[in-house]
């Protein structure tokens, strides 16, 4: 009820301003005024970037490899027979001195639980343990039954088809040592990115997530958790209570709640965990519709603590402000275009061609951060990649948009089900090769030196 009342009160205040706008002032303003803030942001981030980069070649800091914390590697799996052996097999070759893995058979139904009695005892520091069928069902939950048994002072957590290179913790381990720092994020990859068109378009989803996430890290914004290869230091989840089992974006909730409670998350894109894209649409839609409600409902829920917190920093704040706007504007548009199409038809004053103009203008906004996140880190010749950001701006706004209008009407009208929305894995053709150390290493020099 918390979170319909206050969506209500969102979109209440949105369709004042549409008003307002429709009334007494020239429409394209108000969308002018949104694609000023979005770009001076984006401007921002930017040069907090550039600036990082240039004081990092000044005064180089060196990674202390010397931090090395004991390492509880969570891997939830619910009927993941396909892909948990190999899973389990890669992450096992994890270079580092002080770690345990820990699967959790989450109520499967299929041979996932025979797998992991089979393949318990040919790694000494595998633990597995089922989960009853009357166990309360999520990953948030599967995740806080295995922290009880686990002994690492920093959680590692993977989805069930991760896969990495052996350095993986060496590098990413250091981000996690600042006693401000709660919880760092690696960077994630499409491993079947060339399967078909849908694969490779969320691997440049991916791309422009990274883009993001860098800027977000480089003015210490509000730098979210993505799931799959998320460190957590135990302290800060402890602080928080674990994992929030009422959600359905675990990741998502638990950066919220480490904000609020004044913890850094930070993010490294010099290291990479590759994981399966969804190679068809109706499982990619309930994957995204997944992540759009989840996402959307732990603004929700958090939206007074993120107003009264006295730990959350202001930068955090006014960061989780600005990307909220990713949520509003689709009904903003789709709205806005509706009624000046009413008035067009009516034969009223409007601003259609304006409105449509200024739309599009507003999806050239990504198209650029596609095209420069694309450059940077798919690293595609400059007529492929104006193609695929110009499709991936298109599949974005397919996918995305008519989502999130969607998961608003089922917030105010629908019951809140907790459908968790389960990803299958091991459908996808994944090449069987890591891409090599010196191209992960490659991409991580040319990202220090832009």
């Amino acid at each position: 009820m918390k979170e319909r009342i206050v969506l209500l009160a969102i979109i209440s205040s949105l369709l004042i301003l549409l008003y307002f706008f429709q009334n007494h002032m020239n429409t394209p303003c108000a969308f002018m005024t949104i694609l000023i803030f979005m770009a001076l942001y984006t401007t921002y981030m930017q040069i907090a970037f550039k600036h990082q980069v240039r004081k990092q070649r000044k005064h180089p800091v060196e990674k202390n490899y010397n931090y090395k914390p004991f390492v509880s590697i969570l891997i939830p799996a619910h009927n993941e027979a396909e892909v948990i052996e190999n899973t389990v097999e890669n992450i096992s070759k994890i270079e580092y001195p002080n770690y345990e893995i820990i699967v959790i058979d989450d109520r499967s139904t299929d041979n996932t639980a025979q797998i992991l009695e089979n393949i318990c005892t040919k790694y000494k520091n595998l633990k597995y343990f089922s989960r009853t069928k009357e166990a309360f069902a999520g990953k948030s939950a599967v995740l806080n039954d295995a922290l009880k048994i686990a002994k690492g002072d920093a959680i590692l957590v993977f989805d069930a088809d991760a896969r990495v290179k052996p350095d993986f913790l060496k590098e990413l381990i250091p981000a996690l040592e600042p006693e401000q720092v709660g919880a760092v994020q690696a960077r994630k990859v499409i491993i079947n990115r060339e399967q078909n068109f849908l694969t490779r378009c969320q691997d440049n989803e991916m791309a422009v997530d990274t883009h993001f996430q860098v800027g977000r890290d480089s003015v210490k914004g509000a730098v979210e958790l993505r799931g799959n290869g998320e460190l957590i230091k135990r302290k800060a989840l402890e602080d928080v209570g674990g994992w929030n089992i009422y959600t359905i974006t675990d990741d998502l909730d638990l950066s919220t709640r480490l904000q609020i409670k004044g913890w850094d998350v930070r993010f490294c894109p010099d290291v990479c965990v590759y994981e399966e894209g969804v190679p068809s649409y109706i499982p990619l839609l309930k994957q995204r519709r997944r992540w759009i409600e989840g996402s959307i409902r732990r603004y929700l829920e958090h939206f007074s603590d993120v107003l009264t917190s006295k730990d959350m920093s202001l930068r955090v704040s006014l960061d989780m402000t600005a990307y909220i706007t990713e949520f509003i504007l689709p009904v903003w548009m789709v709205s806005e275009i509706l009624i000046q199409s009413y008035r067009f038809i009516k034969d009223d004053q409007n601003w259609i061609l304006s409105s449509m103009a200024l739309s599009t203008l507003m999806c050239g906004f990504f198209i650029v951060a596609l095209f420069y996140s694309l450059r940077k880190y798919v690293k595609l010749k400059p007529l492929d990649n104006l193609c695929q950001s110009v499709t991936t701006a298109a599949y974005i706004v397919v996918l995305w948009f008519p989502l999130a209008i969607f998961i608003i009407f089922k917030i105010i009208f629908m019951k809140n089900n907790l459908d968790w929305g389960k990803t299958k894995h091991g459908t996808a053709k994944i090449r069987q090769e890591i891409i090599p150390d010196k191209t992960i290493k490659k991409e991580a020099e040319q990202l220090i030196n832009i």
